[in-house]
């Protein structure tokens, strides 16, 4: 192997710093030896160490653990056979090469993450989806709605349709049957105050033997019972059926049961007819300090106002339930209380009612606002009357009959006739039929206005319809006619 020895000085001095350059014709490779020179008084003295270039790793260099001796050293006695010998150890062991595995690993510890195999090299990334607020039109957000999947036992055992279908398998069942044969397949869908709607359906069947089954028969299951809501039911529909036996001891019954139970009992007995029970009740309720609801009162009321032998009954009632300080009565329970009010004549009564379910912030209905205007008209308030017709029209309430009906004699009452017309075409337009106290109101206006005529068509009409005139409406014809 033969190597070209070349050498030049960097600067034209003497003892300055001199680089020799061999190439190597075989490997065509190029070593840079610099030698110095041993003077220690040197014109242009060694700069110190730089530190090193951080762009080039250093790591990827072999350990080198020969020296290369100077080649330009005068007192060196070397010769060009020893440096061609060390030129080509030189050269052996730089051709010792990194693999490419290594290189990157060790290139990797200066990039940061230790970068992972890949699957696919070429691999296209898909494009993002758009932004829901650059497509997504300008609105308020909507609320989410999750609608999570419900199982097969909280769909069951609230479901009406089902527990009233459990009644009917009950009542299909022969009279020698008993009702576990039916309750036992359902038992694992069932929960507390389940069987509650299926007892009230027997009891609308008038299966109260059944029902009574059903609550023993829950009684023994410890996931269903103890429940109030069973309990009530079972007692409402033995006292509607008369089938509940009273305890000798009342008030200690009373005392000892819930309040719902109470008010079930009270409720199965007004429904029952059953109405001295029911105030015997009551009493035993009140000497013993319990508090029934506002709604049993409205239902006792109404009962009791359709005998006229009780209206004293009524009227301590109605006194008891104005002394209270919270009322909680439905729309139904207002209504029922002021038809008995109009019937007693306590006009104050039914107005203190309006004013209160008003204050409540509820809206009247069309049952309600009739009958106020029919307490008003009772009164002979017709002015009064009349300004709630037009908060009636305003809240925009589909008129009934009984509407029609209650307006058409308070216009006939103030002797208007354009509006007593006007709502007797509109009664027709909704599709009902006039009664004979209509066509009485109607003659009766038009025989003070004087018109013969529409009289006579009025009472064709009524004829027509098959109503025979009393004889005080004959006698406003005659005096018409004469």
């Amino acid at each position: 192997m033969d190597t070209i020895l070349q050498s030049y000085s960097l600067y034209p001095f003497q003892h300055s710093t001199k680089i020799l350059t061999l190439t190597n014709p075989s490997t065509n490779r190029t070593t840079l030896i610099k030698a110095q020179s041993k003077n220690p008084h040197l014109r242009y003295p060694r700069r110190t160490k730089l530190p090193p270039d951080l762009e080039v790793n250093t790591f990827l260099k072999k350990p080198n653990t020969k020296t290369t001796p100077l080649i330009d050293d005068p007192n060196s006695n070397e010769t060009h056979d020893s440096i061609e010998a060390n030129l080509d150890l030189d050269g052996e062991t730089d051709d010792v090469v990194w693999d490419p595995d290594e290189i990157e690993a060790i290139s990797s510890l200066f990039r940061g993450r230790i970068p992972q195999k890949p699957g696919k090299l070429n691999r296209v990334r898909p494009l993002p989806l758009p932004l829901p607020h650059k497509i997504r039109p300008i609105a308020l957000p909507t609320p989410k709605k999750h609608k999570r999947a419900q199982s097969l036992t909280k769909l069951l055992y609230k479901n009406p349709s089902f527990l009233i279908g459990l009644a009917k398998e009950i009542k299909n069942l022969p009279q020698d049957e008993d009702v576990s044969r039916v309750l036992k397949k359902w038992v694992q869908f069932l929960r507390k105050g389940s069987l509650s709607i299926t007892i009230k359906e027997l009891g609308h069947m008038g299966l109260a033997e059944r029902a009574l089954q059903v609550f023993s028969w829950a009684q023994k299951q410890p996931l269903l019972f103890p429940d109030d809501r069973i309990l009530a039911s079972t007692v409402e529909v033995l006292a509607r059926t008369h089938e509940l036996k009273m305890p000798f001891n009342l008030e200690s019954f009373v005392k000892l049961g819930s309040r719902s139970v109470n008010e079930a009992m009270m409720r199965g007995y007004i429904r029952g007819g059953n109405l001295k029970l029911a105030l015997k009740l009551l009493r035993a309720v009140k000497y013993s300090n319990r508090v029934l609801g506002s709604g049993i009162y409205a239902k006792l009321i109404l009962e009791l106002a359709k005998n006229p032998d009780r209206y004293t009954l009524v009227l301590d009632l109605l006194q008891e339930l104005g002394e209270r300080e919270h009322l909680n009565l439905s729309q139904q329970d207002c209504t029922s209380i002021m038809k008995v009010c109009v019937r007693l004549g306590k006009f104050e009564t039914v107005e203190v009612l309006f004013n209160w379910f008003k204050q409540k912030g509820r809206d009247p209905s069309v049952v309600m606002y009739t009958m106020v205007i029919h307490s008003r008209y009772s009164a002979g308030k017709y002015r009064e009357a009349l300004a709630l017709v037009w908060e009636m029209e305003g809240s925009n309430c589909a008129l009934d009959f009984p509407a029609y009906r209650v307006l058409i004699k308070l216009f006939v009452a103030l002797n208007d006739i354009s509006r007593t017309v006007r709502y007797f075409a509109k009664l027709k337009e909704a599709g009902f039929s006039p009664t004979f106290d209509i066509y009485r109101d109607l003659v009766k206006i038009y025989v003070v206005s004087g018109r013969m005529a529409k009289c006579k068509e009025v009472c064709k009409e009524a004829e027509m319809a098959g109503f025979k005139f009393d004889k005080q409406t004959r006698s406003w014809l005659l005096q018409l006619e004469g």
